[in-house]
Parts: C-alpha cells; sequence; structure tokens
C-alpha cells in the first residue's frame, strides 16, 4: 500500500537526506511513496527486478539470502533511515539490476521508497564525481573480492584436505598393515589347531584350553600401559620361564604375551591346566590367540580414529545441519583443530582450558569455524612452528567468550590498530590477502551481535571473541 511522501523537514530528519538542498529534496518528495507492509510479509524477494531503492520509516526488518538453497538470515535491524533493495541503483550494467537478498518484515513497517532507475540519473546529475567514485569502488571491490576470496577459499580448501588426508592416511594404513597380519595369524591358528588335534587330545582337555584362551583373550583389553624397561622386564621374566620350562624360541613369544598383559604367574596357570605334554603346542597356540585379539583391537581402533575424522569434517563443514543452530562452541574448535592437524607442528603443544559449563550460543556454526580457522591458523603462523596455542572458554554474565592466545612475537601497537581492516597484512606479497580477520570481524560483529578484541606483547597474543547466549533482535 503507497500514500504520498513526506513533509521537507522530515525527509531532511533522515541521515541519508540530511544535507541534500532544498531542489534535491523537491524532487525526493515529488518522485517518493510511503509503503506500508504488515508484519511477516515479505517486502522484496531475491532475484526479482530491482526496481526501487527503500528507506525504513519505522518498524524492523529481516534481510535473507538463499544459500544452496537454505535461508540464510543477513542482518536484522530496526533503525530508522536504514536502506535496502536496489541500493547499487548508481552503477550502469548492461543487464538488469535484480534484489541481491529478500527482506521480510518483521513488525509492522513502513518504508519511502524511490524508483531505482529515475534516482540513478538523478543522483548522477546532483553527485557526478561521487557515482564515478562510488561506481568505481564497488566494480573494483567486487572484481577483487570476487578473485582473491575464490583464491582465498581454494588454497584454505586445499591446506585443510591435505592435513585431513594425511591424518586420515595414518590410521587407514594401521588399519591396512593389521588386516594383513591378523591374516596370517590366523592361518597360523589353524595349523597350529591340526597339530594339536593329531595328538589325539582328551576331548575335556581340548574344552580346558578352549576355556583358558578365553580367559586370557578377555585380559587383553586391560592390559596395563607400560614404560620401556617395565616392557623389557616383563619380557625377560617371561623369556626365562620359557626356557625354564623347554619352550624353543620362547623369547619371540614373549612381546607377545607381556603386551597382553600376562605374567609369569598367567603361564604358570596354563602349566597347570594342560601339562608339561602340550605345553608347548598350548603356547604358541595362545600366543596367535592373544595377537589376533590385539590385531583386531588395533583394527578397531583405527577404524573408530576414521570415523572420528569424518564426523570432525562434517561438524567443521556443518554438512547436513541448519545453518543457524544452538551450538557448543567447544564443538566447533575441537573440528577445528582436527582439520588443521596437518598444519600444528611437533614444537607446538595445545592447551585446551575449556569451561564446559558455559551456555550454547545461538550462532551460524559454520561461519564461527571459518573463524577460529583463521585466528588459530593466525597463531599457528606467528609461532612458525614453536610454541603454545591455548584455547580457552568461560562466560561472563549473557556473554560466552573464546580465547585463542599464542606464544609468538606479538603484534606492534601500530599494526594491532589496523588488523581488522579489509586487505591489510603484515604477510610478504603474495603470503596473505588480509580478508581473514576482516571476514572474522564481519562474522563476529555483524552476524552475531557479538565482539573481537587482541591483547598482545612479546610472547603473548591473545584474541578474545565475545558471543551473546541470547538471540539477538536488531543491531
Amino acid at each position: 500500500m503507497s500514500t504520498p511522501a513526506l513533509p521537507r523537514e522530515e525527509l531532511r530528519g533522515l541521515f541519508l537526506f540530511e544535507h541534500l538542498s532544498d531542489a534535491q529534496l523537491n524532487w525526493i518528495d515529488e518522485h517518493a511513496e510511503v509503503e506500508r507492509h504488515d508484519s511477516g510479509e515479505v517486502v522484496i524477494r531475491e532475484g526479482d527486478p530491482a526496481t526501487c531503492f527503500y528507506v525504513l520509516l519505522t518498524g524492523a526488518l529481516r534481510m535473507t539470502r538463499l544459500v544452496s538453497g537454505v535461508e540464510v538470515e543477513m542482518k536484522r535491524t530496526d533503525q530508522r533511515g536504514s536502506y535496502c533493495g536496489a541500493t547499487q541503483f548508481f552503477v550502469h550494467q548492461e543487464t538488469e539490476h535484480s534484489y541481491g537478498a529478500s527482506v521480510h518484515a518483521v513488525s509492522d513497517v513502513e518504508f519511502l521508497t524511490l524508483p531505482a532507475a529515475e534516482f540513478a540519473v538523478q543522483f548522477r546529475g546532483w553527485f557526478p564525481m561521487a557515482a564515478h567514485l562510488l561506481e568505481g569502488m564497488y566494480v573494483g571491490w567486487r572484481n577483487t573480492d570476487t578473485v582473491i576470496s575464490s583464491r582465498r577459499r581454494l588454497l584454505a580448501l586445499g591446506e585443510l584436505s591435505a592435513g585431513l588426508t594425511h591424518e586420515l592416511n595414518n590410521p587407514a594404513a594401521a588399519a591396512v598393515r593389521a588386516t594383513a597380519s591378523l591374516r596370517e595369524r590366523v592361518a597360523g591358528m589353524r595349523h597350529k589347531l591340526a597339530v594339536l588335534a593329531k595328538k589325539d587330545i582328551d576331548p575335556e582337555l581340548l574344552d580346558l584350553l578352549l576355556e583358558v584362551q578365553e580367559r586370557l583373550v578377555k585380559q587383553v583389553a586391560d592390559a596395563p600401559k607400560l614404560t620401556a624397561m617395565q616392557q623389557s622386564d616383563r619380557e625377560d621374566e617371561i623369556g626365562d620361564w620359557f626356557d625354564e620350562h623347554g619352550v624353543d624360541q620362547g623369547w619371540d613369544l614373549a612381546s607377545i604375551f607381556v603386551s597382553a598383559g600376562l605374567t609369569a604367574d598367567s603361564l604358570d596357570g596354563v602349566l597347570d591346566s594342560v601339562g608339561e605334554g602340550l605345553l608347548d603346542g598350548a603356547v604358541r597356540w595362545l600366543a596367535y590367540a592373544l595377537e589376533t585379539e590385539m590385531l583386531m583391537g588395533e583394527i578397531e581402533d583405527s577404524t573408530t580414529r576414521i570415523s572420528a575424522l569424518v564426523g570432525a569434517a562434517k561438524q567443521y563443514s556443518q554438512m547436513d545441519r541448519a545453518p543457524h543452530q544452538w551450538i557448543d562452541v567447544h564443538e566447533g574448535l575441537d573440528s577445528t583443530l582436527v582439520m588443521m592437524s596437518g598444519k600444528i607442528g611437533e614444537g607446538v603443544r595445545v592447551v585446551k582450558e575449556y569451561d564446559h559449563g558455559i551456555a550454547r550460543v545461538p550462532a551460524y556454526a559454520a561461519e564461527l569455524n571459518q573463524v577460529w580457522t583463521n585466528v588459530i591458523d593466525n597463531a599457528l603462523g606467528a609461532m612458525a612452528g614453536e610454541g603454545t596455542l591455548t584455547l580457552r572458554t568461560w562466560q561472563v554474565d549473557q556473554q560466552v567468550r573464546v580465547e585463542i592466545g599464542d606464544t609468538g612475537p606479538g603484534i606492534p601497537d601500530d599494526v594491532r590498530q589496523r588488523i581488522f581492516e579489509p586487505f591489510f597484512t603484515t604477510k610478504g606479497v603474495g603470503e596473505g590477502t588480509g580478508l581473514g580477520l576482516d571476514i572474522s570481524w564481519r562474522i563476529v560483529v555483524e552476524r552475531h551481535y557479538g565482539d573481537i578484541k587482541v591483547e598482545s606483547a612479546p610472547g603473548d597474543t591473545r584474541f578474545e571473541i565475545c558471543l551473546p547466549v541470547e538471540e539477538q533482535a536488531s543491531l
């Protein structure tokens, strides 16, 4: 619904028009209309022809965009004078302009609307030099941002993929090796079973041997972790026991029994059960059984590790999850560390000081993961492979705070004042785009209504990200 525009003095009260001349305000008054929309109504639909420039007079709006078919909220505001719609009206384009986002009425709203095509002509007449500068800045920024952002995303994806591939390769290779060894041990068990069967074992004795096997196998999962010295001492002890009881090459079997958590007392129990005559065959049979159980445990550990890595990758990318959700920030921090494990060298110690009692926060989880990635990547770069990376979380009133610290050389005062500026970087030519912290600032401040700040001294640099624990109605 449209009505005549506002009086001149009321128009001048809008910050966009406060410095226009009387003649310019007269033109606005003659060509503008006031539109009213009910709460919940779609005012502008993304992709439709951009025919109008909208200025908010009363009420609240929210702006959304479709990302991979999912509606993502970009902004929410009730500030009088905020503008939307055909905001690039001053740019000459061969194709027709279209709205870059949808605008929804959060409450009953009023807009001052101007026809974009006529306003563009008039604007370029009023401010010819400003129009040229704005158009140049807009087109230049769009082209630069497209090229650099695409390149940065590809490089970041390549680095993360390389790190994840490296991490997946280790447990996968371990599972392959364990599977090959398991095949050999199972073949050996079949051979030993045939040897035992040829000795006309009493069925009750064979049952007893199998009972001993099951009892010892169950101890494998609870085998204690031994130091190198303890491992060596126990191997010597069991090797001596084998020598005393005539088991050939017992020293070759000792490491298996020690790794399974057995002692000489355990072997005394085996001897009591099977007797001296079958001891050699029984010991070798049990060695195969124990090693088979340990190999199956290794395969289970490796495949569990692979599943955990895949799970971390899914959490990091937020695959199959809603873009906006209530999240535990620790999940994002941990998945980011997993994805960046290839860049965390052996000389970097990671310290986690998590307060697991903090509240969940409403957030775009995938975008926050990008913030963690940018800040942690900068910290790792500053430490150059040597130092301590500290991740700390706590809550102050209605804010969750995440601190990412490093022990690098620090950020000079003159640099610290500019680190969130677009395209500002302290890295060498070709090494950085200057977009990482700018993007992080926009995600935290503009998208999540939080704050990001930095404190730095030589050996102690800390980025603090503050996130509200409640939904924010407007910025």
